[in-house]
């Protein structure tokens, strides 16, 4: 007697709330119909992720067929999979992601997408390593690379990874669960003097000093219990969300030493770029489009690079209003100067 099918969950109403009752959205192509009628809606289905400024992304590359290019930030595979049709014939795409959980789902559906194998290569890596990896895999460098620094939906939308203060979870926020410790275990080897300066550092938390000591009276288990402490500490208002995703942010910045990556990233990013090679990074707050800017005006003064964007590009009107979480996308470029790599 063969296995009854797993049914599907139960929900109250006639709609799905949480992320586990979504079971349509997780399987989009199943529910192809659902899924579109979610995307419509201006919202991002359960599961997967929505790329930001594709069209945007390939004009600024120019990536020639037969190129090898790198994807520093795999994510759902959406630029990826944009990469791999413009590298074709005989192209080949890098692609690098640290998440454990969703790299392999997202490397199946690439391979399922009828790509020749061998022009795919995936790594599970922290694009800080980009160059020694480059150093075997294209000692030459390579033609274009592209880093997507925002957080994927699959990470935002899903409790269990503790990202989000929408639903409960525990108070994680690792990209690798497998590595570090979580915020929660973070925040206990902290003192106020600490966490004040990541609140400022990480998000220009304006209340830092007010949060700081506030978050360390008790141990706060789960994200849920963290947004609570800042709306008690900081009282009604309209901007008191906008701290909440502010203290989010900079815990997750300092739990994965984002920063310290992508200083390490810029610093040898040049070397891993052929001459006249493209990059372009999409950065979400001010933090990490700081140090960008500054790397790119760094390196065009030394004569690293030939050309660098002179101001970010944005999101279309009509990108924003198909997927709201682009809107505080912005996309640098910078191209490498001719002349030996290395």
């Amino acid at each position: 007697m063969s296995e009854k099918p797993p049914r599907r969950p139960r929900y109250s109403g006639r709609n799905p709330r949480t992320f586990a009752e979504k079971y349509k959205e997780h399987d989009p192509t199943r529910y192809t119909a659902d899924v579109e009628k979610v995307l419509a809606s201006g919202k991002t289905p359960a599961g997967t992720h929505r790329p930001i400024m594709v069209r945007e992304i390939l004009e600024v590359l120019a990536v020639p067929p037969g190129a090898t290019v790198v994807d520093c930030t795999l994510g759902y595979g959406g630029h990826a999979t944009a990469l791999l049709q413009a590298v074709q014939p005989g192209g080949r795409v890098i692609a690098l992601d640290i998440d454990p959980l969703d790299l392999p789902r997202t490397e199946a559906r690439l391979r399922a997408l009828g790509f020749p194998a061998e022009s795919l290569l995936v790594q599970r890596m922290n694009f800080a390593g980009l160059a020694p990896l480059l150093a075997t895999a294209a000692p030459g460098g390579v033609a274009a690379i592209l880093a997507d620094l925002g957080v994927s939906s699959m990470q935002l939308d899903n409790p269990a990874r503790g990202f989000t203060f929408k639903a409960e979870g525990p108070l994680d926020l690792r990209m690798n669960p497998e590595r570090g410790q979580p915020a929660s275990a973070w925040l206990g080897k902290v003192n106020a003097t600490q966490l004040e300066r990541a609140l400022r550092e990480n998000s220009d938390e304006p209340h830092a000093a007010l949060l700081a000591p506030a978050l360390l009276r008790a141990p706060l288990p789960t994200t849920t219990a963290l947004a609570a402490v800042v709306r008690q500490t900081l009282g009604p208002g309209d901007a008191i969300e906008d701290s909440v995703r502010r203290v989010f942010q900079a815990l997750r910045i300092a739990v994965n030493d984002e920063f310290g990556a992508l200083d390490a990233f810029l610093r040898t990013l040049p070397q891993c770029l052929q001459p006249g090679g493209r990059v372009a990074i999409l950065t979400f707050h001010s933090g990490e489009d700081r140090r960008v800017k500054q790397a790119f005006r760094a390196g065009q003064r030394d004569g690293l690079y030939a050309g660098i964007a002179p101001d970010p590009q944005r999101p279309s009107a009509a990108e924003v209003r198909a997927n709201p979480r682009s809107s505080s996308a912005k996309l640098r470029w910078a191209i490498r100067a001719p002349g030996e790599v290395g």
